[in-house]
Protein backbone atom coordinates (compact mmCIF):
# COMPACT_ATOMS: atom_id res chain seq x y z
CA UNK A 1 0.00 0.00 0.00
CA UNK A 2 1.56 3.29 -1.09
CA UNK A 3 1.73 6.29 1.24
CA UNK A 4 -1.16 8.10 -0.46
CA UNK A 5 -3.45 5.09 -0.13
CA UNK A 6 -2.36 4.63 3.49
CA UNK A 7 -3.16 8.24 4.38
CA UNK A 8 -6.50 7.98 2.60
CA UNK A 9 -7.38 4.90 4.66
CA UNK A 10 -6.50 6.71 7.87
CA UNK A 11 -8.66 9.65 6.81
CA UNK A 12 -11.65 7.42 6.12
CA UNK A 13 -11.12 5.18 9.16
CA UNK A 14 -9.22 7.25 11.76
CA UNK A 15 -6.99 5.30 14.11
CA UNK A 16 -8.69 6.74 17.18
CA UNK A 17 -11.97 5.25 15.90
CA UNK A 18 -10.63 1.81 14.94
CA UNK A 19 -8.70 1.69 18.24
CA UNK A 20 -11.73 2.57 20.34
CA UNK A 21 -14.48 0.53 18.68
CA UNK A 22 -15.15 -2.87 20.23
CA UNK A 23 -13.44 -5.83 18.58
CA UNK A 24 -14.12 -7.66 16.38
CA UNK A 25 -16.35 -5.23 14.54
CA UNK A 26 -17.57 -4.50 11.03
CA UNK A 27 -17.31 -0.72 10.64
CA UNK A 28 -19.05 1.03 7.74
CA UNK A 29 -18.32 4.63 6.71
CA UNK A 30 -21.58 6.30 5.70
CA UNK A 31 -19.75 8.98 3.75
CA UNK A 32 -17.97 6.45 1.55
CA UNK A 33 -21.21 4.54 1.07
CA UNK A 34 -22.98 7.70 -0.06
CA UNK A 35 -20.14 8.55 -2.44
CA UNK A 36 -20.70 5.19 -4.18
CA UNK A 37 -24.43 5.83 -4.29
CA UNK A 38 -23.89 9.19 -5.99
CA UNK A 39 -21.88 7.49 -8.74
CA UNK A 40 -24.69 4.99 -9.28
CA UNK A 41 -27.25 7.79 -9.24
CA UNK A 42 -25.31 9.53 -12.00
CA UNK A 43 -25.51 6.39 -14.14
CA UNK A 44 -29.28 6.34 -13.59
CA UNK A 45 -29.55 9.99 -14.58
CA UNK A 46 -27.65 9.55 -17.85
CA UNK A 47 -29.27 6.27 -18.95
CA UNK A 48 -32.74 5.97 -17.43
CA UNK A 49 -31.72 2.61 -16.00
CA UNK A 50 -33.08 1.52 -12.66
CA UNK A 51 -30.58 0.22 -10.12
CA UNK A 52 -31.35 -2.31 -7.39
CA UNK A 53 -29.28 -3.23 -4.34
CA UNK A 54 -28.29 -6.89 -4.45
CA UNK A 55 -29.06 -7.96 -0.90
CA UNK A 56 -27.03 -11.15 -1.30
CA UNK A 57 -23.96 -8.89 -1.12
CA UNK A 58 -25.06 -6.35 1.48
CA UNK A 59 -28.09 -6.41 3.75
CA UNK A 60 -27.14 -4.04 6.58
CA UNK A 61 -30.65 -2.66 6.85
CA UNK A 62 -29.70 0.20 9.18
CA UNK A 63 -28.22 1.79 6.04
CA UNK A 64 -31.31 1.21 3.90
CA UNK A 65 -32.80 4.69 4.56
CA UNK A 66 -29.65 6.17 3.00
CA UNK A 67 -29.43 3.69 0.12
CA UNK A 68 -33.13 4.04 -0.74
CA UNK A 69 -32.63 7.75 -1.37
CA UNK A 70 -30.52 6.85 -4.41
CA UNK A 71 -31.54 3.38 -5.63
CA UNK A 72 -34.85 2.03 -6.92
CA UNK A 73 -35.26 -1.06 -4.80
CA UNK A 74 -33.63 -4.37 -3.92
CA UNK A 75 -33.12 -7.73 -5.55
CA UNK A 76 -33.60 -10.71 -3.26
CA UNK A 77 -32.55 -14.35 -3.51
CA UNK A 78 -35.43 -15.90 -1.62
CA UNK A 79 -38.28 -15.29 0.82
CA UNK A 80 -36.26 -13.97 3.75
CA UNK A 81 -34.33 -11.40 1.74
CA UNK A 82 -37.58 -10.43 0.01
CA UNK A 83 -39.28 -9.85 3.34
CA UNK A 84 -36.36 -7.83 4.69
CA UNK A 85 -36.36 -5.67 1.56
CA UNK A 86 -40.13 -5.22 1.79
CA UNK A 87 -40.04 -4.28 5.47
CA UNK A 88 -36.91 -2.15 5.58
CA UNK A 89 -36.18 -0.69 2.12
CA UNK A 90 -39.60 0.61 1.21
CA UNK A 91 -39.29 0.33 -2.56
CA UNK A 92 -39.53 -2.31 -5.27
CA UNK A 93 -38.52 -5.90 -4.43
CA UNK A 94 -37.31 -8.16 -7.26
CA UNK A 95 -36.79 -11.80 -6.32
CA UNK A 96 -34.89 -14.55 -8.13
CA UNK A 97 -34.09 -18.07 -6.96
CA UNK A 98 -32.82 -21.10 -8.89
CA UNK A 99 -36.03 -22.81 -7.72
CA UNK A 100 -38.94 -22.08 -5.39
CA UNK A 101 -40.62 -24.54 -3.06
CA UNK A 102 -44.40 -24.37 -2.69
CA UNK A 103 -43.88 -22.97 0.80
CA UNK A 104 -41.35 -20.36 -0.27
CA UNK A 105 -43.35 -19.09 -3.23
CA UNK A 106 -46.13 -17.98 -0.89
CA UNK A 107 -43.81 -15.57 0.91
CA UNK A 108 -42.05 -14.56 -2.31
CA UNK A 109 -45.43 -13.56 -3.77
CA UNK A 110 -46.36 -11.76 -0.56
CA UNK A 111 -43.25 -9.59 -0.43
CA UNK A 112 -42.17 -9.18 -4.09
CA UNK A 113 -43.13 -6.83 -6.89
CA UNK A 114 -41.23 -8.83 -9.52
CA UNK A 115 -40.55 -12.57 -9.50
CA UNK A 116 -37.96 -14.11 -11.81
CA UNK A 117 -38.05 -17.82 -12.61
CA UNK A 118 -35.07 -19.97 -13.55
CA UNK A 119 -36.99 -22.44 -15.73
CA UNK A 120 -40.08 -22.57 -17.88
CA UNK A 121 -41.32 -25.41 -15.69
CA UNK A 122 -41.17 -23.32 -12.49
CA UNK A 123 -42.93 -20.43 -14.20
CA UNK A 124 -45.77 -22.67 -15.41
CA UNK A 125 -46.02 -24.31 -12.00
CA UNK A 126 -46.53 -21.04 -10.15
CA UNK A 127 -47.95 -18.56 -12.68
CA UNK A 128 -51.52 -19.17 -11.56
CA UNK A 129 -50.58 -18.51 -7.94
CA UNK A 130 -48.94 -15.26 -9.03
CA UNK A 131 -51.89 -14.12 -11.16
CA UNK A 132 -54.43 -15.00 -8.46
CA UNK A 133 -52.52 -13.26 -5.67
CA UNK A 134 -54.43 -10.01 -6.10
CA UNK A 135 -51.12 -8.17 -6.45
CA UNK A 136 -49.68 -6.52 -9.52
CA UNK A 137 -46.58 -8.69 -9.84
CA UNK A 138 -44.36 -8.66 -12.90
CA UNK A 139 -42.78 -11.92 -14.02
CA UNK A 140 -39.35 -12.49 -15.56
CA UNK A 141 -37.34 -15.43 -16.85
CA UNK A 142 -33.64 -15.83 -16.23
CA UNK A 143 -31.76 -16.84 -19.35
CA UNK A 144 -28.22 -18.01 -20.02
CA UNK A 145 -26.43 -15.41 -22.20
CA UNK A 146 -23.89 -18.00 -23.33
CA UNK A 147 -20.82 -15.85 -22.73
CA UNK A 148 -18.89 -14.88 -19.63
CA UNK A 149 -15.36 -13.65 -19.01
CA UNK A 150 -15.29 -14.71 -15.36
CA UNK A 151 -12.16 -16.83 -14.90
CA UNK A 152 -13.03 -18.53 -11.62
CA UNK A 153 -15.43 -21.37 -12.45
CA UNK A 154 -17.09 -20.96 -9.07
CA UNK A 155 -18.61 -17.68 -10.29
CA UNK A 156 -19.12 -18.42 -13.99
CA UNK A 157 -22.85 -18.90 -14.60
CA UNK A 158 -22.60 -19.76 -18.30
CA UNK A 159 -20.47 -22.90 -18.30
CA UNK A 160 -21.80 -26.20 -19.59
CA UNK A 161 -23.65 -27.84 -16.72
CA UNK A 162 -24.65 -24.53 -15.12
CA UNK A 163 -27.97 -24.72 -13.33
CA UNK A 164 -28.59 -20.98 -13.83
CA UNK A 165 -30.56 -19.62 -16.77
CA UNK A 166 -32.86 -20.97 -19.47
CA UNK A 167 -31.18 -22.03 -22.72
CA UNK A 168 -32.47 -20.72 -26.08
CA UNK A 169 -33.75 -24.12 -27.20
CA UNK A 170 -35.87 -24.37 -24.08
CA UNK A 171 -37.81 -21.25 -25.09
CA UNK A 172 -38.52 -22.42 -28.64
CA UNK A 173 -42.24 -22.83 -29.23
CA UNK A 174 -43.17 -21.56 -25.78
CA UNK A 175 -46.01 -19.07 -25.40
CA UNK A 176 -44.47 -16.30 -23.27
CA UNK A 177 -47.73 -14.48 -22.68
CA UNK A 178 -47.52 -13.06 -19.17
CA UNK A 179 -43.73 -12.79 -19.12
CA UNK A 180 -42.68 -9.15 -18.62
CA UNK A 181 -38.91 -9.34 -18.76
CA UNK A 182 -35.69 -11.27 -19.18
CA UNK A 183 -32.84 -11.48 -16.71
CA UNK A 184 -29.23 -12.53 -17.12
CA UNK A 185 -26.19 -12.42 -14.85
CA UNK A 186 -22.71 -13.19 -16.17
CA UNK A 187 -20.31 -10.67 -14.59
CA UNK A 188 -18.18 -10.71 -11.45
CA UNK A 189 -16.18 -7.62 -10.43
CA UNK A 190 -15.79 -6.64 -14.09
CA UNK A 191 -15.56 -3.56 -16.29
CA UNK A 192 -18.07 -2.42 -18.89
CA UNK A 193 -16.13 -3.93 -21.80
CA UNK A 194 -17.05 -7.38 -20.45
CA UNK A 195 -20.72 -6.33 -20.42
CA UNK A 196 -20.47 -5.31 -24.07
CA UNK A 197 -19.31 -8.81 -25.01
CA UNK A 198 -21.95 -10.52 -22.88
CA UNK A 199 -24.66 -8.39 -24.48
CA UNK A 200 -23.58 -9.41 -27.98
CA UNK A 201 -24.09 -13.06 -27.08
CA UNK A 202 -27.33 -12.35 -25.20
CA UNK A 203 -28.80 -10.53 -28.19
CA UNK A 204 -27.81 -13.30 -30.61
CA UNK A 205 -29.49 -15.91 -28.44
CA UNK A 206 -32.60 -14.05 -27.24
CA UNK A 207 -32.99 -11.02 -29.50
CA UNK A 208 -36.30 -12.15 -30.99
CA UNK A 209 -37.88 -12.16 -27.53
CA UNK A 210 -36.62 -8.81 -26.28
CA UNK A 211 -38.96 -6.66 -28.37
CA UNK A 212 -41.95 -8.21 -26.59
CA UNK A 213 -40.59 -7.43 -23.12
CA UNK A 214 -41.11 -4.47 -20.80
CA UNK A 215 -37.67 -4.78 -19.26
CA UNK A 216 -34.33 -6.54 -19.30
CA UNK A 217 -32.28 -7.03 -16.14
CA UNK A 218 -28.51 -7.04 -16.75
CA UNK A 219 -27.80 -8.62 -13.36
CA UNK A 220 -24.88 -7.75 -11.11
CA UNK A 221 -21.12 -7.89 -11.13
CA UNK A 222 -20.76 -4.39 -12.60
CA UNK A 223 -17.81 -2.84 -10.72
CA UNK A 224 -19.10 0.67 -11.40
CA UNK A 225 -17.64 2.44 -8.37
CA UNK A 226 -14.14 0.99 -8.73
CA UNK A 227 -11.36 3.31 -9.79
CA UNK A 228 -10.71 2.92 -13.51
CA UNK A 229 -14.17 1.59 -14.35
CA UNK A 230 -15.27 2.89 -17.77
CA UNK A 231 -18.55 4.59 -16.88
CA UNK A 232 -18.68 6.31 -20.26
CA UNK A 233 -18.78 2.97 -22.06
CA UNK A 234 -21.43 1.70 -19.65
CA UNK A 235 -23.64 4.72 -20.33
CA UNK A 236 -23.17 4.36 -24.08
CA UNK A 237 -23.96 0.64 -23.94
CA UNK A 238 -27.09 1.05 -21.85
CA UNK A 239 -28.42 3.87 -24.01
CA UNK A 240 -27.79 1.93 -27.23
CA UNK A 241 -29.67 -1.07 -25.89
CA UNK A 242 -32.59 1.00 -24.59
CA UNK A 243 -32.95 2.91 -27.85
CA UNK A 244 -32.78 -0.28 -29.93
CA UNK A 245 -35.36 -2.28 -27.98
CA UNK A 246 -37.37 0.39 -26.08
CA UNK A 247 -37.22 -1.50 -22.80
CA UNK A 248 -36.53 -0.54 -19.20
CA UNK A 249 -33.06 -1.65 -18.11
CA UNK A 250 -32.27 -2.85 -14.60
CA UNK A 251 -28.86 -3.27 -12.99
CA UNK A 252 -28.46 -5.05 -9.67
CA UNK A 253 -24.98 -4.35 -8.27
CA UNK A 254 -24.10 -5.47 -4.78
CA UNK A 255 -20.39 -4.98 -4.32
CA UNK A 256 -20.38 -1.67 -6.23
CA UNK A 257 -22.83 -0.18 -3.74
CA UNK A 258 -20.52 -0.60 -0.76
CA UNK A 259 -17.10 -1.02 -2.39
CA UNK A 260 -14.30 0.20 -0.09
CA UNK A 261 -16.79 1.61 2.42
CA UNK A 262 -16.34 -0.88 5.26
CA UNK A 263 -13.62 -2.55 7.31
CA UNK A 264 -13.31 -5.37 9.81
CA UNK A 265 -11.52 -4.29 12.98
CA UNK A 266 -9.73 -7.12 14.80
CA UNK A 267 -7.32 -7.45 17.71
CA UNK A 268 -4.15 -9.49 18.19
CA UNK A 269 -4.68 -11.98 21.03
CA UNK A 270 -1.37 -13.82 20.96
CA UNK A 271 1.85 -14.22 18.99
CA UNK A 272 3.44 -17.67 18.61
CA UNK A 273 6.31 -19.05 16.56
CA UNK A 274 6.39 -22.16 14.37
CA UNK A 275 8.90 -21.66 11.60
CA UNK A 276 7.63 -18.07 11.41
CA UNK A 277 5.86 -15.58 13.62
CA UNK A 278 2.10 -16.17 13.82
CA UNK A 279 -0.37 -13.64 15.21
CA UNK A 280 -3.67 -15.09 16.38
CA UNK A 281 -6.58 -12.66 16.08
CA UNK A 282 -10.04 -12.41 17.63
CA UNK A 283 -11.56 -12.85 14.17
CA UNK A 284 -11.59 -15.73 11.69
CA UNK A 285 -11.31 -16.30 7.97
CA UNK A 286 -13.56 -19.35 8.29
CA UNK A 287 -16.27 -17.69 10.36
CA UNK A 288 -16.09 -13.98 9.52
CA UNK A 289 -14.57 -13.64 6.04
CA UNK A 290 -15.12 -17.00 4.35
CA UNK A 291 -14.39 -15.74 0.84
CA UNK A 292 -10.75 -15.45 1.90
CA UNK A 293 -10.73 -19.25 1.82
CA UNK A 294 -13.37 -19.87 -0.86
CA UNK A 295 -12.42 -17.49 -3.66
CA UNK A 296 -9.62 -17.24 -2.44
CA UNK A 297 -8.38 -13.69 -1.97
CA UNK A 298 -6.06 -11.72 0.28
CA UNK A 299 -7.62 -8.66 1.94
CA UNK A 300 -5.54 -5.51 2.36
CA UNK A 301 -4.73 -4.22 5.85
CA UNK A 302 -4.15 -0.61 6.84
CA UNK A 303 -0.41 -0.15 7.35
CA UNK A 304 0.58 -3.64 6.18
CA UNK A 305 2.37 -4.91 3.09
CA UNK A 306 3.12 -8.24 1.47
CA UNK A 307 5.49 -10.48 3.46
CA UNK A 308 9.09 -9.30 3.60
CA UNK A 309 8.47 -5.75 2.41
CA UNK A 310 8.41 -4.30 5.91
CA UNK A 311 10.55 -5.24 8.92
CA UNK A 312 8.23 -7.72 10.67
CA UNK A 313 6.37 -10.51 8.86
CA UNK A 314 3.52 -12.50 10.41
CA UNK A 315 1.02 -15.11 9.42
CA UNK A 316 -2.38 -13.91 10.60
CA UNK A 317 -4.46 -16.75 11.99
CA UNK A 318 -8.07 -16.99 13.03
CA UNK A 319 -9.66 -18.08 16.27
CA UNK A 320 -11.37 -21.31 15.20
CA UNK A 321 -10.09 -24.88 15.43
CA UNK A 322 -9.82 -25.21 11.64
CA UNK A 323 -6.15 -25.78 10.79
CA UNK A 324 -6.53 -23.73 7.62
CA UNK A 325 -8.15 -20.76 9.35
CA UNK A 326 -5.43 -18.46 8.05
CA UNK A 327 -6.05 -15.01 6.58
CA UNK A 328 -2.61 -14.63 5.02
CA UNK A 329 0.99 -13.49 5.49
CA UNK A 330 1.66 -9.77 5.97
CA UNK A 331 4.54 -7.53 6.97
CA UNK A 332 4.37 -4.59 9.38
CA UNK A 333 6.78 -1.80 10.27
CA UNK A 334 6.41 -2.65 13.97
CA UNK A 335 6.34 -5.87 15.94
CA UNK A 336 2.81 -7.08 16.72
CA UNK A 337 1.80 -7.66 20.32
CA UNK A 338 -1.39 -8.68 22.12
CA UNK A 339 -3.84 -5.77 22.09
CA UNK A 340 -2.72 -4.34 18.73
CA UNK A 341 -5.50 -3.59 16.27
CA UNK A 342 -5.54 -4.97 12.72
CA UNK A 343 -7.94 -3.32 10.24
CA UNK A 344 -8.98 -5.33 7.18
CA UNK A 345 -10.14 -3.22 4.24
CA UNK A 346 -13.20 -3.60 1.99
CA UNK A 347 -15.15 -5.91 4.26
CA UNK A 348 -18.69 -4.52 3.90
CA UNK A 349 -19.79 -6.66 0.95
CA UNK A 350 -20.30 -10.41 1.15
CA UNK A 351 -18.23 -10.87 4.34
CA UNK A 352 -21.01 -9.51 6.55
CA UNK A 353 -23.76 -11.62 4.97
CA UNK A 354 -21.68 -14.82 4.90
CA UNK A 355 -20.51 -14.89 8.51
CA UNK A 356 -21.18 -17.93 10.68
CA UNK A 357 -20.94 -18.74 14.37
CA UNK A 358 -18.67 -21.76 13.81
CA UNK A 359 -16.98 -22.81 17.08
CA UNK A 360 -19.14 -20.27 18.88
CA UNK A 361 -16.47 -17.61 18.42
CA UNK A 362 -17.53 -14.08 19.19
CA UNK A 363 -19.38 -12.65 16.21
CA UNK A 364 -18.27 -9.17 15.04
CA UNK A 365 -20.45 -6.27 16.11
CA UNK A 366 -21.72 -3.88 13.44
CA UNK A 367 -21.02 -0.15 13.63
CA UNK A 368 -21.55 3.00 11.56
CA UNK A 369 -19.08 5.85 11.25
CA UNK A 370 -20.11 9.20 9.83
CA UNK A 371 -17.75 11.82 8.35
CA UNK A 372 -16.99 14.61 10.76
CA UNK A 373 -17.45 12.42 13.81
CA UNK A 374 -14.61 10.85 15.75
CA UNK A 375 -16.66 8.02 17.21
CA UNK A 376 -18.58 5.09 15.78
CA UNK A 377 -22.13 4.07 16.65
CA UNK A 378 -22.71 0.41 17.41
CA UNK A 379 -25.93 -0.68 15.68
CA UNK A 380 -25.83 -4.41 16.50
CA UNK A 381 -24.12 -6.71 18.96
CA UNK A 382 -24.23 -10.49 18.98
CA UNK A 383 -24.02 -12.77 21.99
CA UNK A 384 -24.70 -16.18 23.41
CA UNK A 385 -28.45 -16.05 22.75
CA UNK A 386 -27.84 -15.50 19.03
CA UNK A 387 -25.59 -18.56 18.94
CA UNK A 388 -27.91 -20.74 21.02
CA UNK A 389 -31.09 -19.86 19.13
CA UNK A 390 -29.62 -20.85 15.78
CA UNK A 391 -29.20 -24.46 16.87
CA UNK A 392 -32.46 -25.49 18.57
Amino acid sequence: MDNKAYLNCLKNFPKEVTDSVESPCFLVNEGLLEANLKVLSSVKKHTGAKILLAMKAFAMHSTFPLISRYLDGVCASGPMEARLGFEKFGKSVHTFSPAYSSRDIEDVIKYSDTIIFNSVGQWKRYRDAVSKSGKKIEVGLRVNPGHSEVENKLYNTTLAGSRLGILPQDLEGEDLEGVDGLHFHALCEQNSDALVNVLKSFERRYGKYIQNMKWVNFGGGHHITRGGYDIGLLVKTLNRFREKYDVQIYLEPGEAVVLNSGVLVATVLDVVHNGMDIAILDTSAEAHMPDVLAMPYRPDIIGAERPGRLKHTYRLGGLTCLAGDVIGDYSFSHALAPGDRVVFLDMAHYSMVKTTMFNGVRHPSIALFSPGKRTAKIVRRFGYEDYKNRLS
